[in-house]
């Protein structure tokens, strides 16, 4: 049988019109599968709307749930020409005058006149220490350790000394000025006041410690008695003010310390006049901040309406229109929107007592008007309205943080033991004179770090002692690296080390040296202790002066800075509005609410993908089988017409019967 080349030309039929035809009907489930995978696309992307929109939202609140958004001081002065002033939400509102006396001022100390910058002048080791000078005696500021600058004959120099001395970091500058007949270097303290004092001695390389020449030229010590080859060009001096008629002297310009929560940096004296510190709340960015809250809840629930809104008149529901996750969600963020805060210490409990309230439309309002009234009501504290904060009824006792474990509630807090600072104390007077190589050298260990110093050869008061002590061993690199300071005390006679930590793992041992006999005898050691108490009668954990409460009140920090055992009074606790926004929002998003759909979804559209791959091969054998059955019609309507042209064409010829 003669196979065609193309369908049709046998019989005279469409055959790819009719195949074409034929396929569109088997392509039918096809066509469904397609529909609804774009609708499934589309509810993938509604419910990755959603996801985006409480993310953004969480974003927002997050920011609200912090107690400075609302709690802000503004800090003003009516001439800031004479200081700069900031504050912190630890301050109180208020006006306070302020009078400045002098400014803070740091020594400075110049030498004789050298012919160039390169006069050779000697070698040997600059010691600096910093003090105060009063009735011819200097006293060591503890606070600051001693710093020795080696000056090797290579930069024996007038220019290698100041490099060297600029280059060892040692809390002192060093310049050379030329004053038109010769060259002089000018040493000064980085530090304004009087407790920054410089001692400065030498151990010279010819030998003269003290004389005018060599390394010796630039001694320093003003007290009676002391050498000084350098000359004072600017003295030391604390900043003086008058606060509220209140003498303050301070050792700095910046001041941080007179009124709790204000620093105030002193530009210029002004003696005889005052000038005005205002400190306000900050009322405008409270005000932004409600704001910025009310707008992030109104943009999130614009999201969920249009995702799920259906039209009456068109009678058009959107992709997600009475899906359950979307009501869960509506629902869980009014509800929490609208649960008053029993327990929050800041003598307000609702949203609407700030004038923000719920619309018909689902959509938050802001009435200014009652916002300002609450903002300037100083028995209101909004703060406890949006953050998660502990108000405590004792002085001693500070909020420190909670988690989002801690359950709103009234705490009652009491304490069973006070947090202490680990000691050694001497257990007789100790030695006032040094000498070097036989009880110069004290080894020690504190918070589990172990270092040495070597104090000066001297005969010493026990105050001055204990200041050497104290400033040698804060004055250790791997002391401070390690973030630890220590106190050295004394009474009569009796040396104390503590340090600066408390808690158990606060301890100082004097762990030997040839001083160790000579000044603290048999030493006693004591380690720190804990802070120790219960909330609501189950035991918190203590670490160092911070209390950890348990079981309702886990994730409850609180710090404990002294006072007694025993009651101390209530916790109010509560987790505001943007607090709580913020970590249900966390658990809609960590528990899967919105991805568990949207796998679902991905599962539906890959189920479909599976459908379309076997029917996309049942469809092209269904093709190929009416394919194969018209060419086959095809070839036999051929064969039949080639059959009848043949019978024609012989038919024709037969004679004509008459």
């Amino acid at each position: 049988m003669q196979t065609l080349a193309s369908p049709g030309i046998g019989s005279g039929l469409d055959v790819n019109s009719i195949v074409k035809q034929l396929m569109t009907l088997e392509n039918r489930p096809l066509v469904a599968l397609d529909t609804k995978e774009a609708k499934l696309q589309t509810r993938l992307s509604a419910f990755g709307a959603l996801k985006g929109a409480l993310s953004a939202f969480q974003g927002s609140v997050a920011a609200l749930a912090d107690p400075a958004k609302f709690n802000g001081i503004t800090a003003t002065i009516s001439d800031s020409t004479l200081a700069s002033v900031s504050a912190t939400p630890a301050a109180i509102a208020g006006s306070h005058s302020l009078e400045i006396q002098t400014l803070a001022q740091s020594q400075k100390l110049k030498s004789a006149n050298f012919a160039t910058t390169n006069t050779t002048v000697g070698s040997g080791t600059l010691t600096i220490q910093f003090g105060t000078y009063s009735s011819g005696t200097f006293t060591l500021n503890a606070d600051k350790a001693a710093q020795s600058i080696v000056i090797s004959p290579s930069n024996s120099s007038l220019a290698g000394i100041r490099d060297a001395i600029n280059q060892a970091d040692a809390g002192v500058t060093a310049s050379i000025v030329n004053d038109g007949s010769g060259n002089r270097l000018v040493i000064a303290s980085k530090d304004t006041g009087v407790s920054n004092a410089l001692k400065i001695t030498t151990i010279d390389s010819d030998g003269n410690n003290s004389d005018n020449t060599g390394l010796s030229q630039f001694v320093y010590d003003a007290s009676t008695g002391g050498v000084s080859n350098l000359a004072e060009t600017v003295a030391a001096s604390n900043a003086s003010f008058i606060i509220d008629g209140i003498s303050i002297s301070k050792a700095s310009n910046k001041v941080t310390d007179a009124i709790e929560g204000v620093t105030i940096d002193l530009l210029k004296a002004n003696p005889g006049s005052t000038t005005t510190l205002n400190l306000a709340h900050d009322t405008a960015n409270t005000q932004s901040a409600v704001t910025s809250f009310v707008k992030a809840f109104n943009e999130l629930n614009k999201t969920i309406v249009d995702l799920s809104k259906y039209d009456a008149t068109t009678k058009q529901a959107s992709i997600l229109t009475g899906d359950s996750t979307v009501r869960s969600i509506q629902t869980s963020l009014r509800n929490e929107m609208s649960n008053p805060l029993t327990t929050a210490g800041g003598g307000l409990e609702l949203l609407t007592e700030i004038g923000v309230s719920f619309q018909s439309d689902g959509t938050l309002k802001l009435d200014q008007e009652k916002l300002s009234k609450i903002l300037n009501d100083p028995t209101k504290d909004i703060s406890t309205l949006f953050a998660s904060i502990g108000k405590t009824s004792d002085d001693q006792v500070s909020f420190v943080s909670a988690t989002s474990d801690t359950m709103n509630g009234k705490y009652s807090l009491n304490i069973t033991q006070i947090a202490t600072q680990g000691t050694a104390l001497g257990s007789s007077a100790a030695s006032l004179t040094i000498n070097s190589g036989s009880n110069d050298i004290l080894d020690f260990s504190v918070n589990g770090v172990s270092s040495s110093i070597t104090i000066a050869a001297g005969t010493y008061t026990a105050s001055s002692l204990a200041s050497e002590i104290q400033s040698k061993i804060n004055g250790l690199s791997k002391i401070t690296s390690a973030g630890i300071k220590v106190a050295v005390t004394e009474s009569s006679g009796i040396l104390k080390i503590t340090s600066d930590q408390y808690g158990s793992s606060s301890t100082v041992s004097i762990t030997g040296g040839n001083a160790k006999a000579s000044l603290f005898g048999t030493p006693i050691e004591t380690a720190g202790l804990n802070v120790a108490g219960s909330l609501n009668g189950i035991t918190a954990t203590g670490t160092g002066q911070t209390l950890t409460g348990l079981s309702d009140s886990s994730g409850l920090v609180l710090k404990i800075t002294g006072g007694s055992v025993g009651a101390r009074g209530e916790i109010n606790f509560a987790h505001g509005f943007a607090a709580k926004l913020d970590n249900i929002v966390d658990k809609m998003l960590d528990n899967r609410l919105i991805e568990s759909r949207i796998d679902g979804i991905n599962s539906s559209i890959k189920d479909i993908n599976s459908q379309r791959e076997t029917l996309n091969r049942r469809l092209v054998g269904i093709e190929e089988r009416i394919r194969a059955q018209f060419t086959a019609l095809d070839s036999m309507v051929a064969s039949m017409t080639q059959t009848s042209n043949f019978l024609q064409q012989q038919l024709s010829k037969l004679p004509t019967i008459k």
